[in-house]
C-alpha cells in the first residue's frame, strides 16, 4: 500500500507576527516548513510529499531537505482548494492512501503518523484528535453567555489521512470552504476514524507558539557531547603550531604529525561524541603517509563526519595547558583558524589557557597538555 503525504504551506500565517509567513521563520536552525517536511521524510511509510506552497515562497521552497521526493504546486485562495490542487498533483501516479497535514504542525510524532495510516486499513478516513476536557463556555462581549457539555467533544489535528480516490472523488465535488479535510470528506459520506492525537503535535499561530514548539523539539533533538585530551613533548625545534597557528619559541613540539596538540584535542573530542573512537583508528601512526602530516587534515575530516551523520557541530571549547609560549596574543587567530577548517562561526569555537602553577610536566616546561570539548547537535 503506498502512501503519500500533502503539506499544506501557501497561508500567510499572520497571527503568528513575524515579517515573513509563520512557516518560514526560524524554529532552532531550520524553518518550520522544513521541520515539517522531515517529520514526513523521516517516517518509512511515506513514499512522496507534495509541498502546497504560495508563488512567492520559491525561493524559500528551494531550500527544504529531501527535494527528490518533493512535489511542489501552488496553493488556491482558500485550504480546501489548496489541498485539492495537491490532490491533483498526485493523479497521474495516484498513491493508495494519502494524508494531509498542515505545515504549521512541525513537531507531529511518528507515532500520529503511524496511528493514522493503520486506521486506514479498516476506515475510508482517520484524524487524529484529542478529547477536551477543559470546561466550555459560550461568550459574548467578554462575559459568558452560556455553558457547553464537553462531552463527545475533540481538538482536531492532523495528519488526516484518506483512501486516495475517496478524497479526491470527496473534493471535486465539495463546493464552498472548509476547515479541514475531515469536513470535505463527511460531507461526501465518507466515515472518518479518531487516532489518538498527541499534545505535542501543536499548531503555531500566535506568537508565543513558536517558544513552545521549539522546547518539544528540544527534546527530541539528538545532543552529543565529546571530550578529548592530548600531550606533546618538547625537542627540537625554533617553533610550535597551536590550533593552526605557528608561534616562534625556542623549542618545537615532537609528534608522528605536526603536533598540533590543540587541534588533536578538538579533533578527538569530536570523534569521540560521535563514537567514533580517536585520531589513530582514522590516521594510524603506523602509515607513513601521516608522517609529518598538517593537523588540519584530521580536524576536517572529524567535522566532515559529523555533517555526515547528520550532526552540526554546536560549540568547542580548547584550554591549552602551558606554561610557555604565552597562548593569549594569539588566541584570536587561533579561534578564527580552528572555525575556518570545521565552517563555524568564530564565536562558536573558544580557545584559552592556563597553566598548571608550575606543577607536573607542563609546569616544568616539558610539553604542552590539550583539553577540548565537542557539543553536536542533530535538529
Amino acid at each position: 500500500m503506498r502512501t503519500d503525504a500533502i503539506i499544506v504551506a501557501a497561508g500567510r500565517g499572520r497571527r503568528a507576527g513575524g515579517s515573513v509567513p509563520k512557516q518560514w521563520r526560524d524554529l532552532g536552525g531550520a524553518s518550520v516548513a522544513a521541520r515539517t517536511v522531515q517529520a514526513f521524510l523521516d517516517h518509512p511509510e511515506i513514499r512522496r510529499i507534495v509541498l502546497v506552497h504560495h508563488p512567492d515562497d520559491t525561493d524559500e521552497v528551494s531550500a527544504l531537505p529531501g527535494l527528490d521526493r518533493l512535489i511542489c504546486v501552488h496553493g488556491g485562495q482558500t485550504r480546501n482548494s489548496s489541498v485539492r490542487n495537491g490532490m491533483e498533483a498526485l493523479a497521474s501516479t495516484p498513491p493508495d492512501r494519502v494524508l494531509i497535514h498542515d505545515v504549521a504542525r512541525p513537531c507531529v510524532p511518528a507515532q500520529v503518523i503511524s496511528d493514522v495510516i493503520n486506521a486506514l486499513k479498516d476506515a475510508p478516513g482517520a484524524a487524529p484528535a484529542l478529547a477536551v476536557t477543559d470546561a466550555l463556555w459560550r461568550g459574548d462581549n467578554n462575559h459568558v453567555s452560556g455553558v457547553q457539555d464537553r462531552a463527545g467533544l475533540y481538538r482536531a489535528q492532523t495528519p488526516q489521512g484518506f483512501r486516495y480516490a475517496d478524497l479526491l472523488a470527496a473534493h471535486r465535488k465539495f463546493e464552498g470552504e472548509a476547515a479541514d479535510d475531515v469536513e470535505v470528506a463527511r460531507a461526501a459520506g465518507l466515515h472518518v476514524a479518531i487516532t489518538p492525537g498527541h499534545e505535542d503535535n501543536l499548531k503555531i499561530t500566535h506568537p508565543g507558539d513558536f517558544d513552545r514548539a521549539l522546547k518539544i523539539l528540544r527534546g527530541q533533538m539528538d545532543i552529543r557531547l565529546g571530550n578529548g585530551y592530548d600531550v606533546h613533548r618538547f625537542g627540537p625545534g625554533d617553533h610550535v603550531i597551536l590550533c593552526g597557528v605557528e608561534i616562534p619559541h625556542e623549542r618545537g613540539l615532537q609528534g608522528h604529525s605536526d603536533a598540533d596538540v590543540g587541534m588533536h584535542a578538538v579533533t578527538d573530542a569530536i570523534y569521540g561524541a560521535l563514537a567514533e573512537g580517536d585520531i589513530g583508528r582514522h590516521f594510524p601512526p603506523s602509515d607513513p603517509q601521516w608522517k609529518g602530516a598538517a593537523s588540519q587534515i584530521f580536524l576536517k575530516h572529524a567535522a566532515d563526519l559529523a555533517r555526515e551523520k547528520g550532526f552540526e557541530i554546536s560549540n568547542i571549547d580548547c584550554t591549552l595547558v602551558c606554561e610557555y609560549p604565552k597562548v593569549g596574543p594569539h588566541a584570536a587567530a587561533m579561534q578564527a583558524e580552528m572555525a575556518r577548517i570545521m565552517s563555524l562561526e568564530p564565536a562558536r569555537v573558544s580557545i584559552k589557557a592556563t597553566t598548571s602553577e608550575r606543577l607536573g610536566f607542563t609546569g616544568r616546561k616539558e610539553g604542552i597538555a590539550a583539553i577540548a570539548t565537542a557539543a553536536l547537535v542533530k535538529p
